[in-house]
């Protein structure tokens, strides 16, 4: 982005058919934000998909592990012998096939502080905000705020009728050029406000 070399949009910069990301949603990364994909998108083996919303923020550090992370655990041992090749690699079919929670899906207009790592199969709703260094094991309500290690619902942002009202609005889906013209509402409106602009399009 210009003036800031150490954020990067990331929807132009994928390349892998699994990671999917709406427009706008950007990374902060002071060392090498450009390498999201193999950097912060990690055991990324499977069929499992990363799919991120619309004006998601992403600060430094947020990694989404994926299921390729996962081993055995119904035996007495672990540790993934196969993968050390040699004729361990003859049971390759062990470490295959283990059971996962499906895709990691994100809302729209999610912010992740420093140091987030979501965990294979969460699904974070719409408005969320993921406190810095906090471990996402679970499932995030829309407009929650989470926080900790393992994360844990703090509050929601606004009252469960607003939340209804903000997600029927669903400005993330507007047109740029109605998002530009209301971006103080957005910002820094009420719901009623917002409403009101929803009601201006054509």
């Amino acid at each position: 982005m210009p003036g800031q070399p150490r954020v990067v949009l990331l929807k132009p910069l994928l390349t892998s058919p699994l990671i999917e990301v709406g427009e706008y949603s950007y990374y902060d990364d002071p060392d090498d934000p450009t390498a999201f994909e193999t950097r912060n998108v990690l055991y990324h083996y499977g069929p499992e998909k990363l799919v991120i919303g619309k004006f998601c923020a992403l600060g430094q550090g947020t990694r989404f592990i994926m299921n390729g992370a996962n081993h055995r655990m119904d035996g007495p041992s672990t540790f993934p012998f196969p993968i050390m090749g040699g004729s361990w690699a003859e049971h390759f079919d062990l470490i295959t096939g283990l059971p996962g929670r499906g895709d990691t899906a994100v809302g729209n207009d999610v912010w992740f502080g420093y140091q987030v790592t979501v965990m294979p199969g969460v699904r974070i709703g719409n408005g969320a905000i993921i406190a810095a260094g906090s471990v996402v094991v679970d499932d995030v309500p829309d407009y929650g705020i989470v926080g900790g290690n393992p994360a844990r619902l703090i509050r929601h942002r606004c009252r469960e009728e607003d939340i209804a009202r903000l997600l029927a609005v669903a400005w993330w889906d507007w047109p740029t050029e109605h998002i530009t013209a209301h971006i103080r509402t957005i910002m820094s409106g009420s719901i009623d406000d917002l409403e009101a602009s929803a009601a201006t399009r054509r």
